[in-house]
């Protein structure tokens, strides 16, 4: 298992200008995390040369990037702007492999009222799947999450019923698209986050390890103290073989302290689990 995180608590510092993505760099580093996640708003600028002067600062601080988020909206009702959506999406994979990330977080789209459910189920499909041919030879892994709502949208994910994130990766099945596994949106949208889990394990590459307080909606807490499964899922995922990236989704708002008790918190988890199963 491979540590990483995404500072959601740190969104509004970073994107304001008030935290510096080096200094998050140094932050992560210091906590020992094995990388670090950056969401694609904090590179306003995504020539070439912001890319590498980026990639640079990062690896001075001594840690590299292990996925980048972006979002995608594949649902849209225009089809103009579903084509501007899978051009920009390109353009953020040409800027994750620039940071030199594994990954990169992809999504279906909103839940925009002018889409119907089968619809949105064809665009997100074919959305994805261009993408994912024009990510072909980048060496940057896309993996599709099933999402709530970023503060970037207007409406939810369209893929946010489990029922609906299932139909899309069905759709994708051949696409060489895997699955950021969500478990704080597992929990609370999904009646068994661990039998989601399990719909989807063949395609499962990281997990965004994130904990919500309440089912039926998403009410970030640091994780351990909320409702997510984090034993069962890492046990299962233990048993699997799995050993990939986990990526805290930190958005509890306690800062550092936040990111710190998270990691520990997955890493002695995983552990206890691992001994369990006697690895």
């Amino acid at each position: 298992m491979k540590l990483s995180c995404l500072p959601v608590s740190f969104f509004p510092e970073i994107l304001e200008g008030r935290l510096s993505v080096e200094a998050w760099a140094r932050m992560g580093a210091g906590l020992r995390l094995d990388a670090i996640d950056l969401s694609i708003l904090f590179l306003p600028d995504r020539s070439k040369g912001a890319v590498a002067a980026m990639r640079k600062g990062i690896e001075a601080a001594g840690t590299r990037v292990a996925m980048v988020t972006t979002y995608p909206d594949f649902t849209h009702p225009d089809a103009a702007q579903r084509e501007r959506e899978l051009l920009l999406a390109e353009q953020t994979v040409a800027v994750a492999a620039g940071l030199g990330a594994e990954l990169l977080r992809v999504t279906a789209g909103q839940s925009h009222p002018g889409t119907g459910r089968e619809q949105g189920i064809r665009w997100a499909v074919e959305g994805l799947r261009r993408l994912a041919e024009r990510a072909h030879g980048s060496g940057v892994r896309l993996v599709y999450e099933n999402h709530s709502k970023p503060g970037a949208w207007t409406y939810t994910d369209f893929s946010e019923p489990p029922e609906i994130f299932l139909a899309i990766l069905r759709g994708t099945a051949d696409a060489g698209l895997g699955v950021n596994f969500d478990t704080a949106n597992a929990t609370a949208f999904s009646p068994d986050p661990v039998a989601l889990l399990e719909a989807c394990l063949d395609r499962v590459v990281c997990i965004h390890a994130a904990d919500t307080a309440v089912r039926g909606a998403l009410k970030p807490v640091l994780l351990g103290t909320g409702l997510a499964p984090f034993a069962p899922i890492f046990r299962r995922l233990i048993r699997a073989g799995w050993d990939g990236w986990i990526c805290i989704e930190e958005a509890s708002c306690q800062g550092q302290e936040g990111v710190a008790r998270a990691a520990a918190f997955v890493r002695r988890l995983w552990g206890e689990c691992r001994q369990e199963a006697g690895g």
